[in-house]
């Protein structure tokens, strides 16, 4: 069994992370050591449960590919994973929900942000087979925020700035707390 490959996330503030991504081109994959679509899927799967998340876009990790995968959950969708190259989403509900999200990009960090219920959407997969579908929900959702990182959006874009530095306080205080219990944990042994 190989190692895994574990991709390297960017800074929040790299300018790879916060640019627009030219479309995804098989040819280019030999330029960043990937044999093939598989390659590149396995080490964005492997990079995205590293750090925990549902979601993860090739230009949180420096690379300039128009892909993302999400998914890998269990509770979610059946523990499904999507690996989307070139995404588009060609219809969304008028109906919106809020829920809180969180990025990778920015642990400890999460909003309430206001995204359509739907989205009908349409992409090529791990296989350069095109796929066209109807999500709902949490995949919804997913596809939404890691379409935006593939425009050069962060999620903080969408929310005011009062409530970015809101959001901001809390991430401290709980990384604060974290770091005070392990200090503690290491002086009881």
């Amino acid at each position: 069994m190989s190692e895994k490959r574990i991709l390297q996330m960017v800074a929040p503030n790299d300018p790879r992370l916060l640019s627009k991504i030219a479309p995804f081109v098989d040819d280019t994959l030999k330029e960043h050591n990937f044999k093939d679509r598989q390659d590149l899927c396995t080490a964005m799967y492997d990079t995205m449960k590293k750090y925990g998340g549902l979601g993860l876009s090739c230009n949180q990790v420096g690379l300039p590919y128009r892909m993302f995968v999400m998914g890998g959950h269990p509770e979610i969708d059946a523990g499904r994973t999507r690996y989307v190259f070139n995404p588009e989403v060609i219809e969304m509900s008028k109906e919106t929900i809020m829920m809180k999200e969180g990025c990778l990009s920015f642990p400890f960090i999460f909003i309430s942000i206001k995204r359509p219920k739907w989205v009908q959407v349409k992409y090529t997969d791990e296989d350069g087979e095109t796929k066209e579908e109807h999500l709902h929900g949490m995949n919804a959702r997913i596809f939404q925020h890691e379409n935006e990182h593939m425009n050069g959006y962060i999620f903080k874009d969408l929310v005011s700035d009062f409530k970015w530095k809101r959001a901001n306080t809390k991430a401290k205080k709980d990384i604060d707390k974290i770091l005070k219990r392990q200090k503690n944990a290491q002086t009881i042994h």
